[in-house]
């Protein structure tokens, strides 16, 4: 019986040593050292640059190496910003964003994995706006270290891609004419590990 006892023990040892949870990380989104921007072009000549004032998001993985990381975040239209009034205006009205009945923009990535470049990360995921969801395939070149200040662990992330604005339904009535189909998107992240 003291045998069956000891075996059992050491039996219920080594599963608990085999199925250790490896718990997940979340990093905080660093509001101070990140931009969500895009560019458009205008007139076919001329690139007008602009940003969302106001967004939020988070990176939670299980490795150090992002390789199943997910991201969320969550912009206010209503913040977007090109540096003329008038033009911001527009943009949220009803002709394009919408802002009143659509205030958010959101994305939520399906897939975090390694490209070919050093350092490169293929995201892929859904991105919510105007009250329409599609997916979308982004790049995001990571670099990380430790804040010397903080001793806090950080990760940066520039992140790049485009969508078409038509795909969402915005400024549809627009020609590409006045203002380019195809919206680029280029925005840093930078994260706090918790």
């Amino acid at each position: 019986m003291k045998k069956l006892t000891l075996f059992a023990t050491a039996a219920i040892a080594i599963l608990l040593v085999s199925f250790t949870v490896v718990s997940d990380s979340t990093w905080t989104y660093d509001n101070n050292h990140a931009k969500v921007g895009f560019s458009i072009t205008h007139m076919m000549v001329s690139d007008v640059e602009g940003y969302f004032k106001k967004a939020t998001a988070t990176l939670t993985t299980t490795k150090e190496d992002f390789t199943d990381a997910v991201v969320e975040m969550n912009a206010d239209a209503a913040s977007i910003f090109t540096d003329n009034d008038m033009r911001d205006g527009d943009l949220q009205s009803a002709s394009y964003f919408d802002v009143a009945k659509y205030p958010v923009i959101a994305f939520k990535s399906t897939y975090f994995k390694k490209a070919k470049a050093a350092n490169t990360y293929t995201v892929k995921g859904m991105l919510t706006m105007h009250g329409v969801t599609r997916p979308v395939t982004l790049t995001a070149l990571a670099r990380n270290g430790t804040n010397p200040m903080s001793k806090k662990t950080i990760a940066g992330f520039k992140i790049t891609g485009a969508v078409n604005r038509l795909d969402f339904g915005i400024g549809s009535s627009t020609p590409e004419t006045i203002i380019s189909n195809q919206v680029l998107i280029n925005a840093n992240a930078e994260f706090v590990k918790n």
